[in-house]
């Protein structure tokens, strides 16, 4: 395993093609990066496909209630659901979406984040200060590339693992 700057705050993906390692940023969205590490802690990523992946623009996972292909998986509802912990307030910055960016995925309320988060493919910065950057991907972003694309995808891909690299 590699050695992270701040293991505490770094996020292991384990995809089917390997590791994306996440860095964190806690001083831009402290209770963004709080949430992701409860639910990686509490195994709720584990299994949760890729529900929406649209080529060029970016890859969106994290419905632990309707996208976990071990339980109570359904690719109709995937999206739709969050976590059973409490919506997040938006923790907006001047911190761009660039290509590898970890923003937290919502409803049209600014103050609707819980469990769902996309990476982006490229830059987006059509969704600065409108969504919160809370993570850069820091190792294995040709993984991320090669996430089977579709809204959702006919067989999507999944996050067999989701761990804080501290716990690995």
């Amino acid at each position: 395993m590699a050695a992270y700057k701040d293991p505490e705050n770094t996020i292991l993906i384990e995809l089917k093609t390997g590791t994306v390692a996440i860095e964190l940023l806690p001083d831009i969205a402290p209770q963004h990066c709080t949430r992701i590490k409860e639910l990686a802690r509490e195994g709720a990523y584990d299994n949760v496909i890729f529900h929406r992946v649209i080529d060029g623009f970016m890859a969106q996972s994290g419905d632990v209630e309707n996208g976990n292909t071990e339980t109570g998986f359904d690719l109709r509802r995937a999206g739709t659901g969050a976590s059973s912990k409490p919506d997040l307030p938006a923790e907006f910055s001047g911190v761009p979406h660039d290509r590898g960016t970890l923003g937290a995925a919502r409803s049209q309320n600014p103050n609707s984040a819980n469990s769902q988060f996309f990476i982006n493919f490229s830059d987006n910065h059509f969704l600065n200060r409108q969504y919160t950057v809370f993570g850069r991907v820091i190792d294995g972003m040709d993984h991320v590339d090669t996430i089977t694309r579709g809204e959702p995808p006919a067989n999507p891909d999944k996050m067999l693992s989701v761990k804080v690299a501290a716990d690995a």
